[in-house]
């Protein structure tokens, strides 16, 4: 029997997961949590080392696991990768040492750098490479870290420096020994280059044009690849010998994982962020109403599938500062409880943009805002808006996801660590109006993707069906009261924007 690690590096943690191939069951698990850093208001960083380091910890674990199972080393036949996307690291190539920390993707230090870009654009706009790249000149994306580095960083401009994403930081990492004269191998797939502004979505390829408005030499860009084929072998721990064989950006890997292949089939994945795709087969959807236009995956030599996609910075994110900067909770768990405490918001409004507005709106000026305090407000009004929000924001990327396709969603598949809470997917089909699907296994939707890839790429993968039983959550608010208070969350967002001058 054929067994496949998956490994999930996310903002928050590193997990990894050993999935059997013939029943798509999870055989082991293993999850470290992984420490952000913030050394200005603002700025979101994580060490390059630990991302490393618990990624080791995690593969050896569950190859642990798995044989005090009964399954031999031998039977564990690869490897699959998914990561957080758009978060940027630089590395010389001959030390393999990180120039600077890993800047987050919700990191907002570049403000300014973006502000200089769509100047520099022939039509002074945010949106004037979108219909090559798909995407919006924004703090979110890698190519505008990346030249950040470039302008701040000693060293980034030297010779023989290597830039990447997490994925390509890994995949370089795994399969470089320098004991046995193992060169890293620098590569990334196309889900992931598609997120740093400089991939054309057409060709697939680095984009003269793009690289040079960035001004990116085209020498430290890892090759990119298909995402499901054998990139390079592990060459030390406990997978040593073993190919990497699959590669997906979190969210995309996510779609994978939800069996999305047929176009118009959506996902929302609530992690860190919150992210909403829509598989739009082989064709290239440029949205009108403010999404991402993303490649979703390609297998092998396969036509690549496309897809549009609605990003919210703060998602679960949101329960994380209700913990650790509120201390209104003690574990992220308690806010279930927590907003189960009272009986509604009472017109209490939360709009956590701690780094600006994502999509539909793509405003980095704006600020967090709670509105409609009184004297009757507390802590469990606040955690009841704040998870309100999220639900919020994911109802006005649907109505762009709507609004760009001609015809409306009418059930969202769901999965990420927030759909443990039963009570917020309530929460959250009442504000969409639609049923709710949550499959008991969807938490590792993202890991399951990238194992999926991989076991495709090495011929092993014999599951048709997703396993776990489906809840399904139903509106239960009317009409009027649902388009009441939605009408007044986005009088909340309209007065969270321009705050930063």
């Amino acid at each position: 029997m054929a067994y496949v690690l998956s490994v999930d590096q996310g903002t928050s943690s590193t997990r990894a997961i050993v999935i059997s191939c013939s029943s798509g069951a999870i055989l082991a698990e293993h999850n470290v949590v992984l420490p952000n850093i913030f050394p200005k208001e603002g700025w979101v960083e994580i060490c390059p080392e630990l991302i490393l380091q618990t990624t080791y910890e995690c593969i050896d674990e569950v190859v642990s696991q798995a044989i005090g199972k009964g399954v031999s080393e031998a039977d564990i036949v690869g490897l699959g990768i998914t990561n957080q996307r758009e978060t940027t690291l630089v590395w010389d190539s001959t030390t393999g040492k990180a120039l600077y920390n890993a800047i987050v993707w919700l990191d907002n230090r570049t403000n300014d750098t973006v502000q200089n870009l769509i100047e520099a654009t022939p039509t002074k706009s945010a949106t004037h490479f979108q219909p090559v790249v798909g995407l919006p000149i924004s703090p979110y994306f890698s190519a505008v870290k990346l030249r950040w580095l470039l302008d701040n960083i000693p060293g980034v401009n030297g010779s023989g420096v290597l830039f990447g994403t997490v994925d390509s930081w890994l995949i370089w990492n795994l399969t470089r020994n320098v004991e046995r004269s193992m060169p890293g191998i620098h590569v990334t797939d196309v889900t992931n280059a598609s997120r740093t502004m400089l991939m054309n979505l057409k060709t697939l390829s680095w984009d003269n044009d793009m690289c040079e408005f960035f001004n990116v030499r085209k020498e430290m860009l890892p090759r990119i690849c298909s995402s499901s084929e054998v990139y390079g072998h592990v060459s030390h721990g406990k997978m040593d010998g073993k190919p990497i064989a699959g590669c997906l950006g979190d969210q995309q890997a996510a779609l994978f994982g939800q069996h999305c292949f047929k176009k118009g089939e959506a996902k929302c994945t609530y992690g860190t962020g919150c992210f909403m795709l829509a598989n739009t087969g082989n064709d290239i959807v440029q949205s009108q109403h403010g999404l991402l236009t993303t490649v979703a995956y390609k297998l092998g030599n396969e036509p690549a599938v496309y897809a549009l996609e609605g990003a919210v910075a703060i998602g679960g994110e949101v329960v994380r500062w209700l913990r650790d900067a509120l201390k209104i909770i003690t574990k992220s768990s308690e806010v279930e409880e927590l907003s189960q405490s009272v009986d509604s918001t009472h017109d209490l409004y939360f709009v956590p943009a701690f780094s600006g507005l994502y999509a539909p709106y793509w405003d980095p000026t704006a600020r967090g805002l709670i509105i409609g305090i009184t004297a009757y407000t507390n802590s469990g009004h606040i955690a009841k808006a704040a998870l309100e929000a999220v639900c919020f924001q994911v109802g006005e990327i649907l109505e762009s996801m709507n609004a760009d396709s001609g015809c409306d969603l009418i059930c969202l598949q769901t999965d990420g660590g927030m759909t443990k809470n039963k009570q917020f997917l309530g929460m959250q089909a009442d504000v969409l109006g639609i049923p709710v699907e949550c499959r008991a296994e969807s938490a590792e939707a993202t890991a399951m993707g990238a194992g999926m890839v991989a076991a495709k790429a090495l011929g092993v993968w014999e599951v048709d069906k997703l396993p776990g039983d489906v809840l399904k959550y139903s509106p239960t608010l009317g009409k009027p009261e649902r388009d009441g208070k939605i009408v007044r969350w986005k009088d909340a967002v309209q007065r969270c924007r321009g705050w930063v001058k």
